[in-house]
């Protein structure tokens, strides 16, 4: 087993996280887990990518979450 078969994170891209977050979340719920402005105020996908891209700290949030999602997400 590789480090690449054991990231969640290997292969999806950005923009694959955050339509995955704002699916199950919608907008509103993301903005409850993740306090960022983007999401709160008039937010799309092309502002918040722009935002999360230029933001680590932001884009380490987003992906954690997206992480603890696809782990409750996956079948037993």
């Amino acid at each position: 087993m590789t480090a690449t078969d054991t990231n969640p994170l290997h292969g999806v891209t950005l923009e694959q996280i955050l339509n995955a977050l704002v699916q199950h979340y919608e907008w509103t719920g993301l903005a409850e887990r993740i306090d960022i402005r983007c999401f709160k105020s008039d937010p799309s996908i092309k502002s918040s990518l722009t935002f999360l891209r230029k933001t680590p700290w932001a884009r380490e949030k987003v992906e954690h979450l997206y992480v603890k999602l696809m782990r409750t997400k996956r079948p037993h």
